[in-house]
């Protein structure tokens, strides 16, 4: 088996079964791609979805249900399971274009030192782009468009998990996704790709293909600032676990960035875009005393 495309949801039935059949249309040899569906413990009728989708197109989509909630939880069920030679990540609310899976084996099998290969994300706004959002926020939404043609990432640059592969090999050397980061159920805990990634570019290329293109959904609920601010609040939380910040020295870091981002805010409160920047910064800030407390058992 050469690929096994993961798809990793909780209660997303009907957009799991759209994400499926982008990749049952590949342009890739049926006999060489296998999909494997990890429920990560939903309540809906993602379960009926998949298994109608396995009755008409058999073994090439398997079903696993996951019982303990994480995304990384449900991601490392997902290598254990892939029995292909590239696992390729593709989120469950993601769709991917014909040859995503072609492109995405050309960037592996041009050097076997390649270990991780992500590609170009464009968004699918149900409510139209905020005029609000910052460019350099842009990434939140999980929009990627790093380079065109085929490059290799230096770091820090990483692919986004809505569309990122592994070759399988390599988590014979290096541990999985770790399980104290990523989502679990309503919160927004991340982070989890850029710390497996950080640890297999010390041995492994890391590549990026514009042409291994997938469209990624942004409902209308995540386009309010009450959203963003809380997703911006999680992504220091994350931060501040991913690099494992303890002590006095990052919490009083932390509290003065944060101080000095309201106390600028104040100053640009008639310039919407410059004003909601300082706004972000505070509540990024403020993940990340709080990811450095809660999270490092300083509270």
């Amino acid at each position: 088996m050469k690929v096994t495309v993961a798809i990793c949801t909780h209660n997303r039935a009907k957009d799991t079964g759209e994400a499926v059949l982008s990749v049952l249309r590949q342009n890739f040899d049926k006999n060489d791609i296998e999909i494997v569906v990890v429920d990560n413990r939903s309540a809906d009728d993602t379960a009926s979805v998949v298994d109608g989708l396995r009755r008409v197109h058999g073994e090439r989509v398997r079903y696993v249900y996951e019982e303990k909630l994480g995304l990384s939880v449900a991601r490392n069920r997902a290598i254990r399971e892939a029995r292909g030679e590239y696992v390729l990540f593709l989120d469950d609310d993601a769709i991917a274009s014909s040859r995503w899976v072609r492109h995405i084996v050309d960037v592996f099998e041009r050097d076997a030192a390649i270990g991780c290969v992500g590609g170009k994300i464009d968004p699918i706004w149900e409510a139209g782009e905020p005029d609000w959002i910052p460019d350099e926020y842009r990434a939140v939404f999980t929009i990627l468009d790093y380079t065109d043609g085929v490059k290799e990432m230096p770091a820090p640059a990483i692919p986004y998990g809505a569309n990122v592969a592994f070759r399988k090999s390599v988590f014979d050397e290096f541990a999985p996704f770790r399980e104290d980061l990523g989502r679990v159920g309503s919160n927004l805990l991340s982070s989890e790709e850029s710390e497996l990634i950080g640890r297999i570019r010390s041995a492994y290329k890391v590549y990026y293909s514009s042409y291994a293109l997938v469209r990624h959904k942004i409902p209308k609920e995540r386009t309010t600032k009450k959203w963003f601010r809380k997703r911006i609040f999680w992504q220091g939380v994350s931060d501040a676990v991913r690099m494992q910040d303890k002590g006095a020295i990052p919490v009083a870091k932390h509290t003065i960035r944060m101080l000095q981002a309201a106390a600028t805010s104040l100053l640009l409160v008639f310039r919407s875009k410059s004003f909601f920047r300082q706004v972000f910064k505070v509540y990024y800030r403020n993940g990340s005393l709080v990811g450095t407390l809660r999270y490092n058992g300083r509270s």
